[in-house]
């Protein structure tokens, strides 16, 4: 009878393991809102820009440098903030991050002027460097090859969405309590989401009491076992830095990356100071190139795991979405420089940035592709370098207008996303490992 016992109870218990659990899907939505938050954190100064200009008296390319300099820590803090999450894991990398930038994002309230505000937006700056490549290395170890491109279209489009919604918000703390309880408030965000990743976040699915044999077996599919270890490994760094395709993935980075800056810092300016639209309306019309950005981050991830699973060819799956993404970005910047119209302008940049975002899906699967279980310490080499563009984006721009041009900036950045197009098609390899001399 115990016998008989005993199997009847492994038969009760092993029937839903027939059936995949869903526990990968809480991740990515708990993820997404890290995401979320780290835009939130990001953008919000540049809806309170010209607040503080005027508060004090920061020209054009000072303020420019005040937005390049959280891209410039930005770029020194992705390697090392990749290389912590393979070494030690997501969860501990992860929750010292968002702590530390929301602690920065409280500190941005209290600065006095140009030099301790360009001081605290580069320190906090390297507070949000690693974030990114440390999640893509969390979401590695939580998904198959064949939802990568669609998971990171989602996360990215959370952090548009947080472009996008930020300015309605920030805009009514702003206008209610003025430009320093902005930053307060969305400190206090980045806090309680810490709290909340510590207490229901584990680092690989195996660990999570919900999830079960069978949608662990999905997870791990036919890839390497050492992909979803979290082992401490030797990260091989001179192969990383040696490999071309590593550079490629990189410089096809920096210039995705020279064009989206554009929207988390000059944009709500572009719109009162040379469109002449009134605060509330930029508070509107600022969040249609963002809406049309977070279904570009869809529609891209969706697109690029499709034709994998159509296909199983990795190089046309990645590449297909990508360059003509790249072209089509290009292409609508020209009629949104010279339109008289601002409407118009708004739409054709929402077109434009609707291709740009098609992007990032199969942009940031790449190098989960292409690294193994080094895979954060290449994200940061790739987001590192599109930093580097982020970083000098914003200036350009405020040199350019500051000079009297409006329009040029645009002429600029379309000729950087042709520029990346051309890398996706004759030089960027989306099977080759940067990791190893042989294999993919």
């Amino acid at each position: 009878m115990a016998v008989n016992s005993v199997s009847q109870t492994e038969s009760v218990f092993s029937k839903p393991t027939t059936r995949r659990s869903r526990v990968r899907w809480f991740v990515l939505f708990l993820i997404s809102v890290m995401y979320l938050i780290t835009y939130m954190d990001r953008a919000n100064i540049s809806v309170t820009a010209q607040a503080m200009s005027v508060e004090f008296g920061l020209s054009k390319t000072e303020m420019g440098l005040v937005f390049s300099a959280f891209a410039w820590a930005y770029a020194l803090g992705q390697v090392p903030g990749g290389w912590l999450a393979d070494h030690f894991g997501p969860k501990k990398v992860l929750l010292s991050i968002v702590s530390f930038w929301s602690l920065m994002t409280a500190v941005t309230a209290m600065v006095s002027g140009f030099f301790s505000l360009f001081i605290v937006r580069f320190v906090f700056g390297l507070g949000e460097a690693g974030a990114f490549p440390t999640a893509s290395r969390a979401m590695q170890l939580w998904f198959p090859k064949q939802e990568r491109g669609f998971i990171q279209g989602v996360t990215h489009c959370f952090s548009r969405l947080a472009v996008a919604v930020t300015p309605f918000v920030a805009v009514a703390i702003m206008s209610a309590f003025g430009w320093r309880w902005v930053f307060y408030s969305f400190a206090l965000i980045g806090a309680l989401w810490a709290i909340w990743f510590a207490i229901v976040y584990r680092n690989r699915p195996q660990e999570h009491p919900g999830v079960n044999a069978a949608e662990l077996d999905y997870i791990r599919g036919t890839e390497d076992a050492a992909v979803h270890s979290m082992d401490r490994q030797t990260v091989p760094w001179k192969r990383i830095m040696t490999s071309p395709n590593m550079w490629y993935i990189a410089a096809a980075y920096f210039c995705f990356f020279y064009g989206s800056f554009f929207y988390v810092t000059w944009f709500p300016t572009y719109l009162l100071e040379y469109r002449h639209l009134s605060l509330q309306s930029v508070g509107v019309l600022a969040t249609i190139p963002l809406i049309t950005a977070m279904i570009g981050d869809i529609a891209g991830g969706i697109l690029t795991d499709s034709l994998f699973k159509r296909t199983n060819r990795l190089t046309f799956s990645r590449r297909a979405v990508a360059a003509p993404a790249l072209l089509g970005a290009a292409v609508f910047l020209v009629p949104a420089a010279t339109a008289s119209s601002a409407l118009t302008a708004i739409i054709c940049l929402a077109a434009s940035n609707f291709f740009l975002e098609m992007v990032l899906g199969p942009a940031w699967a790449v190098p989960m592709d292409v690294a193994g279980p080094s895979s954060g310490t290449v994200t940061g080499v790739m987001n590192m370098t599109g930093a580097v563009g982020a970083s000098i984006s914003p200036l350009v721009f405020g040199m350019l207008v500051q000079r009297g041009s409006w329009t040029a900036p645009f002429f600029v950045t379309a000729a950087v996303l042709i520029l990346g197009a051309l890398i996706w098609i004759l030089l960027l390899n989306p099977e080759k490992s940067v990791v190893s001399e042989t294999g993919n």
